[in-house]
């Protein structure tokens, strides 16, 4: 058997030759197997690409191997593994997923450049007033719809922390549309009635729940901005949502006396 030096000294010989195991079936294409042959050939591997296209022909693969999953990579003799194997090999493992504000940013920075790139389109300019309305309610509409694609799981972490959820099961269920509601119609300047009261409450009473469970608790948990399924964690980036829903609902409400 070869060792990984052995490996790393064929490699730096030139000797970069690979056999790739992977599922291609009429049905299914194994994406691991796909990024492992990406990453060899990028890596400058010539790939001897091997297709296990039936399930009795992977099974047998697997047994004669002593593995439990494919796709699997060999390097000269040695065996390298699956696609996370192969990152490690190449000294870029995959980082475990942990607590990330990245699904909180993501929306943010696309908001952001929606409103930039409209309000030049309308203005001739990307910084105006309007850009930075249509940005708060781009960030307020995206992250509506995040929470609406599972409301049961949102409501299910939103019930942890918010102060009204906990006194209201409804509140729960009703805050993403809320929110949408709020977003949509502050986009277009529309019925300033509804809009302002909506996201001027639910962003109060986010604020005060973030900041009571984050700052007065001093509680480590996540926050069902982006969602049930995401893992941010309930911090300043999370009550910055609530900030703002407070602060747009201000600002209309001021504009019309010439704030």
């Amino acid at each position: 058997m070869i060792d990984q030096s052995e490996t790393s000294d064929m490699e730096a010989r030139g000797d970069k030759t690979a056999r790739l195991y992977r599922m291609v079936m009429d049905k299914h294409v194994c994406p691991y197997g796909v990024k492992s042959k990406w990453l060899l050939e990028k890596r400058g591997f010539e790939v001897e690409d091997h297709h296990l296209t039936t399930r009795e022909e992977t099974d047998a693969f697997k047994a004669k191997h002593d593995v439990k999953t494919t796709p699997q990579t060999f390097i000269g003799a040695e065996r390298i593994g699956g696609y996370t194997g192969l990152r490690a090999h190449f000294g870029n493992p995959v980082e475990k997923e942990g607590k990330s504000y990245r699904p909180v940013l993501a929306v943010f920075a696309v908001a952001l450049g929606l409103a930039l790139s409209l309000s030049w389109w309308a203005f001739d300019t990307p910084l105006t007033v309007r850009a930075a309305e249509w940005f708060v309610a781009f960030s307020m509409g995206m992250l509506a719809m995040l929470k609406l694609q599972d409301v049961e799981q949102f409501s299910s972490m939103f019930i942890g922390y918010d102060l009204l959820a906990k006194r209201w099961v409804p509140y729960a269920y009703t805050y993403p549309y809320l929110e949408a509601l709020a977003a949509i119609l502050m986009a277009g300047r529309l019925l300033p009635w509804l809009s302002i009261p909506v996201a001027a409450f639910i962003g109060t009473v986010g604020a005060a729940s973030v900041i009571y469970a984050v700052y007065i608790q001093k509680r480590d948990i996540k926050c069902a901005c982006v969602g049930g399924s995401g893992n941010v964690p309930l911090g300043f980036i999370s009550l910055s949502e609530n900030l703002a829903m407070m602060g747009m609902a201000v600002w209309m409400l001021l504009k019309p006396a010439g704030v």
